[in-house]
């Protein structure tokens, strides 16, 4: 059998394009792209460390034991909070924290952020730049794909508590509007994105009280930046009015879904949240992302978490 020229080669290829309704001229990856299929598996649910935390006394796991309780309870994924992994950030403890997760068959999809952008102070807006630009590096060698991050909010309120009562609703400082607070906090993220760029994170801004309490805040953001690399966290319980129609204005921009449950009622309030309806605004839009749970009730977690885990399992299979 001879062997076939370069040539040869070609000019096969081109006759089995013209024999499969394709030119020769026109390859195959020029064509249109199709759309996205729709996704025929259910989504995979994660659990933010979190929600075996909650900043209560008694319950003050270090993020190694609740990845552990997060594989023994069937999670596919395991979110970080932040703060809770202490002060060893060392790449031996992070490489650990991977391996840990992979052994358990766990992704790491995601981390969640604190850092308010919300001040008139320069040397107070850079200080949380390089936070969230730290966080950003800290992500990357975890192998995590998206952070939460914050706007931040004006502090006018004194305690957390306080802030829960008024709804999430603060007074601006003296002297100045929502308008320059807004570009305090695009200009802080846009400084924050060539870092994200390069290391391959996508920040997610929630909807997360001060500017961002609202699906309007954040999309207000989220349009004056314009980058692929700044998306939205949609957290399915800091909405307190207009739920439904604030879950379809974030949809679209969401990268991560966190999932409030409250059994045994809130820590702060209880919303009745129709997951179903949820995971219908979801496929609508074509979310295949993950769906992290935040339980923040007042039962044990080592009930609630499983049942808040049925309760999603249920609600997120495929239709």
């Amino acid at each position: 059998m001879s062997r076939l020229t370069r040539r040869d080669w070609l000019n096969a290829a081109a006759l089995t394009a013209v024999a499969g309704g394709l030119s020769p001229a026109m390859p195959a990856a020029s064509a249109a792209e199709p759309a996205a299929p729709k996704p025929s598996r259910p989504p995979r649910i994660g659990v933010s460390t979190y929600s075996y935390w909650r900043f209560r006394d008694d319950t003050k796991l270090d993020v190694e034991q609740c990845i552990d309780l997060a594989a023994r309870d069937g999670f596919d994924a395991v979110e970080l909070l932040h703060i809770q992994m202490g002060d060893d950030f060392s790449n031996a403890r992070l490489q650990k924290l991977k391996q840990r997760a992979f052994r358990h068959g766990l992704d790491l999809c995601g981390m969640s952020t604190h850092q308010s952008f919300v001040s008139p102070d320069k040397a107070v807006r850079q200080k949380n730049i390089d936070h969230t630009i730290g966080c950003i590096e800290l992500a990357y060698r975890l192998g995590i794909p998206t952070i939460r991050v914050n706007t931040g909010r004006w502090g006018t309120t004194k305690t957390f508590d306080e802030l829960m009562k008024n709804k999430g609703i603060e007074d601006r400082l003296p002297g100045h509007t929502d308008d320059e607070g807004f570009q305090w906090v695009i200009d802080s993220l846009t400084q924050c994105l060539p870092k994200a760029e390069e290391c391959g994170v996508v920040l997610g801004l929630e909807n997360h009280w001060g500017l961002g309490r609202t699906a309007e805040g954040v999309l207000r953001i989220l349009d004056a930046v314009q980058s692929p690399w700044l998306q939205a966290t949609l957290d399915t319980g800091n909405f307190l009015e207009r739920q439904y129609e604030q879950y379809e204005l974030l949809a679209p921009r969401a990268v991560l879904v966190q999932a409030k449950t409250y059994f045994g009622g809130g820590t702060w309030y209880t919303l009745d949240i129709d997951y179903p309806r949820v995971a219908e605004i979801l496929r609508k839009v074509n979310y295949q992302g993950y769906i992290s749970l935040e339980f923040e009730g007042k039962e044990d977690f080592s009930t609630a978490i499983p049942k808040s885990l049925e309760l999603l399992r249920k609600a997120f299979a495929p239709a």
